[in-house]
Formats: C-alpha cells, sequence, structure tokens
C-alpha cells in the first residue's frame, strides 16, 4: 500500500496548487475544490485563509520527490 502525502500540485496548478493537491490526495477532481473555495470566499473569508494556511505549509511535489 502506497503511503498518500498531501502536497502542492507542480502539474496542475493555478495559483499555489493547492487545489490540484487536494484532488490528487482525495481523488477527487480539482475544478471541484476550486469551485468549494471560490463559494467560501464568497460567503466569508474562511475559503481565503484556509487556502493562505495550505500555501504555506504544504511542500510543493517536485520538492519533496527530491529529498
Amino acid at each position: 500500500m502506497a503511503h498518500k502525502t498531501l502536497m502542492r500540485s507542480k502539474t496542475d496548478s493555478k495559483i499555489a496548487g493547492i487545489c490540484g493537491g487536494l484532488g490528487k490526495y482525495f481523488d477527487v477532481d480539482s475544478n471541484v475544490w476550486r469551485i468549494l473555495f471560490v463559494l467560501l470566499l464568497l460567503f466569508g473569508t474562511m475559503g481565503f485563509w484556509f487556502y493562505l494556511i495550505c500555501w504555506i505549509i504544504l511542500p510543493v511535489e517536485n520538492e519533496m520527490l527530491n529529498e
């Protein structure tokens, strides 16, 4: 069984690769995550803060592979 790690996507990226990484980790289309973040942003700032925290905390997938 392969160990899954949540990382920012380098290939499926619009801004920082957060949605692409979430999509790959949860096996869900990354556009679903993008729509969810936009909806959270429209109904408050929760989407912005979650995205920003993920951007700071999550490593980029290629940086992890080189270690």
